[in-house]
């Protein structure tokens, strides 16, 4: 699998820390070109500095500006594209429905869906120019489960099936696979933020509530950020050839999120 990624172009969203770091380095050790974007330019700078011969640039999958910019430089760099990594994503608020801010859910709907639709679309012809190649949009368990309190982002995330389905049926025939990756609880301070905002909401504290979440994953562990790593790099490799339009959990089984 690894061998078959060597010399690859790809880019991946939100890729300067957490999940998409994790996808940078695996893709990196494989030997295949990385380019990364964040809006936190202070960690592109640190991945650059910690993984020379990675390229980055500050962007807002959400600011179809940014995002022109961002290809038209990745073009220039490589003329094609063998695979767009869609990680970039925005947890939301956690409120209940009633109390749900209009614009709350505008910007995580902007982050996760819209940014998704930005990157895809200005990646399509350096998908092509290249013969072919892998979509992955990084989705989650939110994408199959309800979660209550987590409205914009289990919307979102359910958004991305249907995206993922109808791209894989449109661009198959140019050679370009699409699936969806849909991690678990994934260890982090992300997920810690998470935590949090659930624990103030529901009047436990944080180990309570990390504790729920654990017993609800089959396998009682989070996941790692190097185990979506392992699954999205399978899936833009030789080994991963027939697999297309499909919602991959890797999440140690969540049962239900509650």
């Amino acid at each position: 699998m690894i061998e078959s990624l060597n010399g690859k172009r790809v880019l991946i969203t939100a890729g300067a820390h957490g999940i998409g770091l994790a996808i940078a380095r695996k893709f990196l050790q494989a030997g295949a070109g990385v380019h990364i974007c964040d809006v936190d330019a202070e960690a592109c700078q640190a991945a650059r500095a910690a993984h020379p011969g990675l390229s980055a640039s500050v962007t807002d999958v959400s600011d179809e500006a940014q995002v022109l910019a961002m290809f038209e430089d990745v073009a220039g760099r490589w003329g094609k594209l063998d695979a767009l990594i869609n990680n970039a994503g925005v947890s939301g608020p956690t409120s209940r429905l009633e109390d749900t801010g209009l614009d709350a859910w505008r910007t995580t709907l902007d982050v996760n869906l819209t940014g998704t639709f930005l990157c895809a679309r200005s990646a399509v012809p350096l998908l092509r120019a290249a013969g072919g190649g892998s979509i992955v949009n990084i989705s989650s368990v939110a994408g199959r489960l309800g979660f209550s309190l987590r409205t914009p982002y289990s919307a979102s995330k359910f958004g991305l099936a249907g995206l993922t389905q109808t791209w894989a049926m449109e661009l198959g025939p140019d050679g370009i696979r699409v699936n969806s990756v849909l991690p678990g609880v994934v260890a982090g301070d992300r997920v810690e933020r998470v935590i949090a905002a659930r624990a103030a909401a529901g009047g436990v504290s944080n180990d309570e509530m990390r504790m729920q979440l654990v017993e609800k994953v089959s396998l009682r562990r989070m996941t790692q950020p190097e185990d979506v790593a392992n699954q999205v790099a399978f899936l833009c490799s030789d080994d991963g050839a027939m697999v297309s339009g499909q919602s991959i959990s890797v999440c140690g089984n969540v049962e239900h999120l509650g």
